[in-house]
């Protein structure tokens, strides 16, 4: 992920060599924002807490880094933080939080926490994401659910399938009558990510919830070696025989657009692809449909971004760091932004009227499965292990999927190795 070696001793000696002056003379109540969200809805909700954060007073100081998916913002976060410079804040999720703040780098936001009540408004598996030894350092913006399946209701019409499959069998029951109707049952893209985000939600479906823990979470070699798992790869490899030949290396919003286009049934992928179908001006439950993947309605996969705020020296600046902290997880721009990313809100208290269909649905789901322990971090959105070892599982798996001359016992194998890469 960051490999942020001896990382503190670097920020010591820049310190120390440049001194702090030019470092504090910034603008009282300045917050300066790394973050990669620079297209469409994403760029509108950055323009909304921009302008919130200067209804307060504050100067917005905007630090956008477009392309690789956060990676270009990384390199450049930590070229900002080794010189001393850090920005007041910047788009950072799952256990790269824990890095940076192992490093000593990340502010304590218990004071905003407490005073926004966060440990009531947020389930704990995902509080517990944005803490480093008990102290938040980070603040949540939404909340992505991952194991979502879509479809196209005309083409379902077409090939006689009457509502969305709730288990597995259902499912290949129902890709049979597309597959026998002419068209495409799985549209897929072919990257390693995708691949993967259909496995983990195979693997849930397959297995449940604790095997889904044990299995990708703690990376339980009993789990990762068991029957489940080769059940699990079996059903994949399933799937698999439903998509085109021409998926490899496909983006997913050019999969997205299969199903939209009337060419391909089902996918699976989280609900910024409802963004692609909102934006066509489709209307959910009418030219498209939602549902949890097979056999995992009763569990929900999250992907979360967030916003780690680093330590300032300048008091102003300080202050202005916890308005935006507070600003974010307020219910103004937790719906704002929502609304325009097609995710929903990390708080459990929001008012949902003005979502559509899929998105109350998601809530109702987030709300219940905090509950009952069937919300999970999604391994193949960087939310649950570390970048290195989760590198590997994804290769292995992609590996499977893309070669059927490897065997289900080789697939276990293979994949049960790759969880102990460090």
């Amino acid at each position: 992920m960051l490999k942020l070696s001896k990382l503190t001793t670097a920020v010591a000696l820049v310190m120390a060599g440049a001194g702090m002056g030019a470092s504090v003379s910034a603008i009282a109540g300045e917050v300066e924002v790394l973050h990669f969200w620079t297209s469409g809805g994403e760029a509108k909700s950055v323009a909304e807490l921009k302008r919130i954060m200067q209804a307060k007073g504050h100067v917005w100081k905007d630090f956008a880094v477009a392309g690789g998916g956060g990676d270009n913002a990384a390199t450049v976060l930590k070229s900002r933080v080794v010189s001393g410079n850090p920005p007041a804040a910047a788009q950072i999720k799952g256990p790269a939080i824990q890095e940076w703040a192992y490093e000593g780098v990340l502010a304590n936001l218990d004071s905003v926490a407490k005073a926004e009540n966060w440990d009531a408004l947020l389930p704990k598996v995902v509080a517990d994401v944005m803490k480093y030894k008990g102290t938040y350092v980070a603040v949540p913006v939404n909340v992505h659910r991952v194991n979502w399946m879509w479809a196209n209701a005309a083409v379902l019409k077409k090939a006689g399938v009457t509502g969305m499959p709730k288990t597995w069998d259902e499912f290949f029951v129902a890709a049979d009558k597309v597959k026998k109707a002419g068209l495409i049952a799985v549209a897929h893209g072919g990257q390693n990510w995708q691949d993967f985000t259909t496995f983990e939600s195979v693997v849930l479906g397959v297995g449940g919830t604790k095997f889904y823990n044990d299995a990708l979470v703690k990376l339980d070699q009993k789990a990762l070696n068991s029957d489940t798992m080769k059940k699990s790869l079996e059903t994949l490899r399933k799937v698999k025989s439903y998509t085109d030949a021409a998926s490899p290396g496909r983006d997913w919003n050019l999969a997205t657009a299969m199903v939209m286009q009337e060419k391909a049934a089902f996918q699976f992928m989280g609900d910024w692809a409802k963004g692609e179908f909102l934006a066509a001006g489709k209307v959910p439950g009418k030219d498209f449909l939602c549902a949890a993947a097979p056999g995992t309605a009763n569990a929900f996969t999250f992907n979360v971004d967030s916003f780690a705020m680093f330590k300032l020296k300048n008091t102003e600046n300080q202050k202005a760091q916890g308005d935006l902290a507070a600003t974010i997880m307020g219910t103004e721009f937790q719906e704002v932004f929502n609304l325009n990313k097609g995710s929903i809100p990390v708080r459990l208290n929001m008012n949902m009227a003005k979502f559509d269909d899929c998105a109350k649905l998601s809530a109702k789901d987030f709300v219940e499965t905090a509950k009952t322990g069937g919300l999970v971090p999604s391994i193949a959105h960087n939310m649950a292990i570390r970048s290195s070892t989760e590198g590997a599982i994804k290769d292995a798996v992609s590996q499977f999927w893309n070669d059927d001359k490897i065997s289900i016992a080789d697939g276990v194998k293979n994949i049960a190795k790759a969880a102990t890469t460090k």
